[in-house]
């Protein structure tokens, strides 16, 4: 089974295109014959990694792909590493706003994505589309997710998930 997520609106936009892209992925994928399941995550630092882990321990996905936005980049980012740094720039959709606070206290200074990164990128590249590695998700909710995921996936969650393949789009 795969896992999808995106996220809600922030920061006053209307929609959120991390959402409308997971929508469409599992459209296609459940097309090819992929059991896939798609989760909107608030926008909220610790709330966001409560929701994720709650479905990853009652579905216990073989693969989870959380996709989010950042502004400015115009091509799909294939996130390498998860920071332990909740840093944000602005107020996220509670008005949370942590300001160099770790994701977990006492947890490592970060995780890498435990799928094939490159081998992923030249496939995106090789059907066209317009992709590159990125070293890190930031320090916004997107990071706080993606770092939540894989220390959890680390050995907090049921055996099943803990062999889960991850990353951060």
């Amino acid at each position: 089974m795969i896992l999808l997520t995106g996220f809600e609106p922030f920061g006053g936009d209307s929609s959120n295109p991390s959402w409308a892209a997971v929508l469409e992925a599992q459209e296609i994928l459940r097309s090819e014959g992929h059991d896939v399941v798609a989760l909107e995550l608030p926008c909220v630092f610790g709330e966001s990694a409560a929701v994720l882990r709650e479905a990853v321990e009652r579905l216990r996905p073989e693969l989870v792909i959380c996709v989010g936005l950042a502004g400015g980049r115009d091509r799909l980012s294939l996130e390498r590493v998860a920071i332990n740094c909740d840093d944000a720039r602005i107020p996220d959709n509670a008005g949370n706003r942590p300001i160099d606070e770790p994701v977990v206290p006492e947890g490592p200074a970060a995780y890498f994505s435990t799928l094939p990164v490159k081998s992923a990128l030249r496939a995106l590249q090789i059907a066209g589309i317009r992709a590159e590695v990125s070293q890190t998700a930031g320090t916004y909710v997107c990071n706080h997710v993606f770092y939540a995921l894989m220390h959890e996936l680390a050995g907090a969650v049921p055996p099943r998930a803990r062999g889960a393949s991850s990353t951060f789009l």
